[in-house]
């Protein structure tokens, strides 16, 4: 028997009618259109999924849109402000912190959950909370260079983030 949700996506309202067991991954990405949220394993131990729900990371593939309902859900789309990146998608950029971009979005959403309870993580704290999420490219080192590069963007006062454009 379906069930009628609502899921703030991105700061945009968004409402479906699901099966109960519909993954809240699959919303995303085929009711919501947004396929920046990748389908890795779907047993949680790759972390493509990664998504923020209420401000925390959590791998979509284990939780069902259901109790995504009422909830806040933010994806890798839903950082940027238009055409400008977030400072965690542009730091993967300049540090290089990708190949061939399948890890991306869930390293960039578990750092950002990390970066807003830890402004500025040593390395040690950076590789510890993007444990759960696996690479196969990279080796890791770009990818935590790629975080400290955000943090010390993101601890700049707004002005001076401003002007550095």
């Amino acid at each position: 028997m379906k069930k009628n949700i609502t899921i703030n996506i991105n700061g945009v309202q968004r409402s479906a009618e699901v099966e109960p067991r519909l993954l809240l991954v699959h919303f995303l990405r085929e009711n919501s259109g947004l396929t920046g949220t990748h389908v890795g394993c779907e047993t949680s131990l790759c972390g493509a999924c990664t998504v923020l729900m209420d401000g925390r990371a959590v791998k979509s593939c284990t939780v069902l849109a259901l109790q995504a309902d009422g909830r806040s859900v933010t994806t890798v789309e839903g950082l940027a402000a238009g055409d400008q990146l977030h400072p965690l998608q542009n730091g993967f950029w300049e540090e290089h912190g990708l190949q061939c971009g399948f890890c991306t979005p869930g390293m960039i959403m578990c750092s950002h959950d990390l970066l807003d309870r830890q402004p500025n993580p040593s390395d040690s704290d950076i590789r510890e909370a993007l444990n759960g999420n696996v690479c196969r490219c990279t080796g890791y080192q770009n990818i935590v260079a790629a975080v400290r590069n955000a943090s010390r963007k993101m601890s700049k006062p707004v002005a001076a983030r401003a002007g550095a454009r």
